[in-house]
């Protein structure tokens, strides 16, 4: 189905290139005020590179040690859970700095908003990975699956510290599912057990539900950025929407709240109608927003509004996005980028 109509808002997906939170929220105030529904402090410090500051908190774990096998993905060695724990209650990670980050960022967000400078309606994103994506690239196989449930119970401690200072009405929580799809595609070794579909949707349902309302939640979905030939590439390039439509679609089923919004990554070089396609039979509700990383430096405005005009034919609403976090591009260049999602897009009525 064809639409004529713009694309509706912007997502930023979390990180981006300055050196703290004020410069973050200022930088994105400045170039995308009534563009967004909500804001992410930049994930700046040693969060700069997604979740590679986590080893070091899983490492201060008494429970876990790093093992004499290799990684397939990440040049660390992988942890195993030690063999005198049996049970997932034993495994105790004194901090993963999560709730920290958050609400040292989230005062700063308060006093711009109190100043002006960001929208009251604007709500503070934070950014959680699943433990499914953690525990695949940081632990070996036959440690994962304790490993995932001791994870996730940190994350709900985490969030528990955030929400006793950040007020629920102001809050966004967005979770990262992003080495699921590493899975998907055969690349990491499965550890799951029955259908991988299934299971992780299973995971992600679950970590969408321990949100309490009326808090906002969201999911990223994402095929990677790792750095290479000194540029973000995928960890693979998705043939088609495939793979993250049946995600989104399976979550949506199974979660028990609303999900506030979606975000897909768009390859740069996608503007053909056959990548799209998967998503047409996707039943989004009206209650989310479904956001696409259509917004990209390679081909500037023209080649964003050709993986527009190639989305639009498929869907009819939508609003846009960059693929990943702007953490790893020139910080020169982000100010740019962000105007560019203007060009293309409505404001929020």
């Amino acid at each position: 189905m064809s639409s004529s109509r713009k694309p509706i808002g912007v997502h930023l997906v979390g990180s981006i290139p300055v050196s703290t939170a004020e410069e973050a929220f200022r930088l994105a105030a400045a170039h995308l005020s009534g563009y967004l529904k909500r804001m992410p402090d930049g994930e700046v410090g040693e969060r700069d590179t997604w979740i590679r500051w986590q080893y070091a908190k899983i490492a201060s774990s008494p429970q876990l040690t790093p093992s004499e096998k290799k990684n397939t993905y990440v040049p660390v060695a992988p942890f195993e859970i030690e063999s005198n724990v049996k049970s997932v209650e034993q495994i105790i990670f004194p901090s993963l700095g999560y709730a920290d980050a958050a609400i040292e960022s989230f005062e700063i967000f308060e006093g711009l908003v109190e100043e002006g400078v960001i929208p009251g309606s604007v709500r503070f994103q934070v950014g959680l990975p699943t433990p499914v994506s953690v525990a695949l690239l940081y632990v070996a196989p036959d440690s994962r699956p304790m490993f995932e449930k001791a994870y996730e119970n940190a994350l709900k401690d985490e969030l528990k510290k955030m929400l006793d200072v950040i007020p629920l009405t102001k809050l966004a929580i967005q979770w990262e599912t992003v080495s699921e799809f590493a899975l998907l595609e055969g690349l990491l070794e499965n550890h799951l057990e029955g259908d991988i579909t299934e299971n992780i949707t299973d995971r992600v349902a679950r970590l969408v539900d321990i949100v309490p309302k009326p808090a906002d939640v969201g999911l990223h979905l994402c095929y990677g950025d790792s750095p290479k030939d000194g540029k973000g590439k995928h960890f693979c390039e998705p043939e088609d929407t495939g793979y993250l439509a049946n995600v989104a679609g399976k979550i949506l089923q199974k979660a028990n709240r609303k999900i506030n919004w979606i975000h897909m990554p768009v390859p740069k070089e996608r503007h053909d109608d056959a990548y799209f396609l998967p998503l047409a039979d996707l039943d989004f509700p009206d209650s989310t927003d479904l956001m696409l990383g259509l917004v990209h430096q390679t081909g500037g405005k023209d080649g964003t509004e050709r993986r527009i005009a190639a989305a639009s034919r498929v869907l009819t609403r939508y609003g846009v996005a960059t693929e990943c976090g702007l953490g790893r591009r020139e910080p020169d260049s982000v100010a740019g980028l962000l105007q560019q999602h203007t060009l293309v897009c409505e404001p929020h009525k």
